[in-house]
């Protein structure tokens, strides 16, 4: 008997923060698994409490005081816990699980990089380009592990991608050296980026709207910064993938929504 499981990602910006609309995605999609960006809060502090009364139990948390932060709360059971520093200065950038079936998750926080698309004058954009060089290494030696990565990725790659490819084209995130060494992501263990596989390019499939814009939805200058890839063996038991774009409107939400991807293992 096939087994179905659906797989969350979503940067939230404060998970004490967003708590009240982070139960209500829970209450309203029932993910198997969830993996939350920028949690901005140590473990200790971390509310698990109302993860458990939700069926989370199984939850493996990555957390930093203020900054940056990975977690993943799991209805199912999750093991070997991983947390690889791409940073390499200890930000808690990364936690990785395996499932019972095998299947490894590796959920990730890459650095936005600043607001210059140079590293000599901004040394942020710089660890952002690093951090994803150490990404393409461990890609490259991954094998055969069946794994899922997933997270917010802090680039657009595509020209459809984003709300204006030429205006975009010296922001960072959007920039010709972020969408190459991307690609360079993607080819290193060749994989399926699966938003993009149920959604093909050109179709709009945004995550995130800045908080500058007074009116999000009118404005609609969106980015796809997050992103759910995997290896093709798990792509192939992937049965349809979503975006919760109204997560945009709820009360005091997070820039980026969560994306979701349901598969029959």
């Amino acid at each position: 008997m096939a087994q179905t499981l659906s797989v969350c990602s979503w940067n939230i910006n404060s998970v004490r923060a967003r708590i009240d609309i982070v139960e209500h995605l829970l209450r309203q999609e029932s993910p198997d698994i969830l993996c939350l960006q920028e949690t901005k809060v140590v473990n200790e502090t971390f509310p698990t409490d109302m993860f458990r009364r939700m069926g989370y139990v199984h939850q493996v948390l990555n957390g930093q005081r203020m900054h940056h932060g990975v977690a993943i709360l799991s209805k199912v059971p999750i093991h070997e816990d991983d947390r690889l520093d791409w940073q390499a200065n200890g930000e808690a950038r990364h936690v990785g699980v395996r499932l019972d079936n095998g299947v490894r998750i590796e959920n990730v926080y890459v650095p936005a990089g600043g607001d210059v698309p140079d590293r000599e004058v901004n040394p942020k954009f710089g660890q952002k380009l690093d951090f994803l060089e150490r990404m393409i290494e461990w890609s490259a030696a991954l094998e055969d592990k069946p794994t899922i990565l997933t997270g917010d990725f802090n680039i657009a790659p595509l020209e459809c991608d984003v709300w204006s490819h030429r205006q975009l084209l010296d922001v960072v995130s959007h920039t010709p050296i972020e969408c190459e060494i991307l690609g360079r992501l993607q080819a290193s263990n060749d994989w399926v980026d699966i938003g993009r596989h149920f959604h093909p390019a050109p179709a709009r499939l945004y995550t995130w709207w800045s908080y500058r814009a007074k009116d999000w939805a009118a404005s609609d200058r969106g980015r796809r910064l997050d992103h759910m890839w995997m290896t093709r063996d798990v792509a192939d038991k992937a049965v349809g993938h979503r975006v919760i774009e109204p997560a945009r409107s709820w009360i005091k939400p997070s820039d980026h929504i969560p994306i979701i991807t349901d598969f029959a293992f």
